[in-house]
């Protein structure tokens, strides 16, 4: 999509991705305008009045007994954004950032936090001119909003700190927004923190993890079925009759996807010939039930995250009677759970892919493929470290797979005294997606490169379809050594980008 309207409701999953990652222009409806005028009358009001009212007239987090006299209350909101801004370590992702801001601006047009107009407007601005303003790594605890990333990012909107172009320089914000006609904004009460009390960050990465994860399930199952493919084995396990008598939605859809990639191979079905199996082994047979429950996984996650997507996350808030009231519902729990829970589900879909790996490359459990499947076995090494780099990432991924939701640490004088650790979730679900693509890569390329050495068999349609492209990618076939990382490079481009899966659904239709 090239555009996407911000009303007060209805955003969803893939306003997100539009904006974030593929540049979609914001347009704010007139409904959203109204409702932010609105509610800052009530704030303009509140604001008038001596009793003093929290975020409007007061200080913040510990400091909330003070009552800020008007004069003050400017120069209050200016504070708390640079004070705010104390984020450290290395840059953010571009897309994380902008999914970041949209996020707080859809807060902001659902009328529940007092901004003006002309503040969600500029938000708009900066975001359709491609400024993305310097967020760092270190700095939310998940708790009372992203607070650091959400600062830098309201810091641009006051025309301080630093951002990057559209052309990825990076320069003083206030050069960015003079060179795009932005006015910087000169915020009044409530609207610095408002600015920055929210899950979106964390929430925009889940967002995202879910995207690439529900390709990544896809893609193993594929890698899964050459494997099997490759070992001749059995596809009798994926039959739907056996999935049914044990109904867990992603099971039923991953044995699908396998069962269709391999119809019509030569391949299966070979297990009694030279070495007779009752049974393929857990990593083959069982694919469909680990693969299955990370997809009811994704599905669960998801709904968390359409949730999240339907709240308006401030505090305090404006509600529809007029009253501003305090809250909690900027504890990043239900967020940061999810983000835990999914990057165990990817770790062990990362351990499963690489036992299989393992399997075709090793003689004595391969069924007569040659040793790392060299060409030359003892003169050539074959996929042998490939293997290495595989289980490296296996290793990490499972040292990342400790739930980072677990490890509360308090703040802000003991006022914050637990936090959800909801952003550091969302990082190292973010590496371990990476990781999680790079695994598959690697089976993808082991697995292509054993169909292809199993002479005299005829592969399944679907799996001839992927060795033509993906060697149209620049992903080479069995051969002698050779220097390997250009071809898992492209192999992991091929995963990334959905190559794999768009290289299979002309043959198989469209995969769950």
């Amino acid at each position: 999509m090239d555009t996407v309207t911000l009303g007060t409701s209805g955003v969803r999953a893939e306003d997100v991705i539009a904006v974030a990652r593929h540049g979609a222009r914001i347009e704010l409806a007139g409904e959203a305008l109204a409702a932010l005028a609105a509610a800052r009358e009530i704030v303009d009001a509140l604001a008038a009045r001596p009793e003093p009212v929290y975020g409007v007239s007061t200080g913040f987090g510990a400091l909330a007994t003070r009552h800020i006299s008007p004069e003050l209350r400017a120069r209050l909101q200016r504070n708390i954004v640079r004070s705010h801004a104390a984020g450290m370590g290395p840059r953010v992702e571009r897309e994380v950032v902008r999914a970041l801001m949209f996020l707080r601006l859809k807060t902001v047009c659902s009328g529940r936090t007092g901004v003006r107009p002309e503040v969600a407007l500029t938000m708009a601005d900066v975001l359709n001119a491609g400024i993305t303003p310097v967020v760092h790594e270190y700095g939310s605890l998940g708790c009372s909003g992203d607070l650091a990333p959400l600062s830098h990012c309201a810091l641009t909107l006051m025309g301080e700190g630093e951002a990057e172009g559209p052309d990825g320089t990076v320069r003083p914000a206030a050069e960015l927004l003079a060179a795009h006609g932005i006015k910087p904004v000169e915020l009044r009460e409530k609207e610095g923190l408002a600015l920055l009390n929210g899950t979106d960050g964390m929430l925009g990465m889940l967002i995202m993890a879910i995207d690439d994860l529900r390709r990544l399930y896809t893609s193993a199952d594929i890698t899964a079925a050459l494997s099997l493919e490759a070992l001749l084995g059995t596809d009798r396990v994926l039959a739907p009759e056996l999935h049914a008598i044990r109904p867990h939605p992603g099971q039923a859809a991953s044995a699908a996807n396998m069962l269709a990639v391999l119809k019509g191979s030569g391949l299966t079905g070979h297990h009694q010939d030279d070495a007779p199996r009752v049974q393929d082994a857990y990593s083959v047979r069982c694919a469909p039930q680990v693969a299955g429950a990370g997809r009811d996984t994704l599905a669960h996650a998801a709904l968390v995250a359409e949730r999240e997507l339907a709240s308006a996350v401030d505090n305090p808030v404006v509600l529809p009677d007029g009253r501003v009231e305090s809250n909690g519902n900027f504890h990043g729990a239900p967020v940061a759970y999810v983000l835990d829970f999914l990057a165990i589900a990817a770790a062990d879909l990362g351990s499963i892919t690489e036992r299989r790996t393992d399997r075709l490359l090793d003689k004595n459990r391969s069924h007569g493929l040659p040793p790392f499947l060299a060409d030359d076995a003892g003169v050539d090494s074959g996929l042998m470290i490939a293997q290495y780099t595989q289980a490296a990432l296996v290793s990490e991924m499972k040292r990342l797979a400790v739930p980072a939701s677990a490890d509360s640490i308090p703040s802000s004088a003991m006022q914050e005294d637990h936090v959800s650790m909801g952003w550091s979730a969302a990082r190292k679900l973010r590496t371990a997606v990476g990781n999680l693509t790079r695994i598959v890569a690697v089976e993808l390329y082991a697995a292509t490169r054993a169909v292809e050495l199993r002479a005299g068999l005829t592969p399944a349609p679907a799996t001839r379809a992927v060795l033509a492209a993906v060697r149209a990618a620049g992903v080479r076939g069995p051969g002698p050594d050779r220097f390997l990382a250009p071809d898992l490079s492209a192999a992991e481009e091929f995963v990334r980008s959905g190559a794999l899966v768009a290289a299979v659904e002309p043959v198989t239709g469209t995969l769950a």
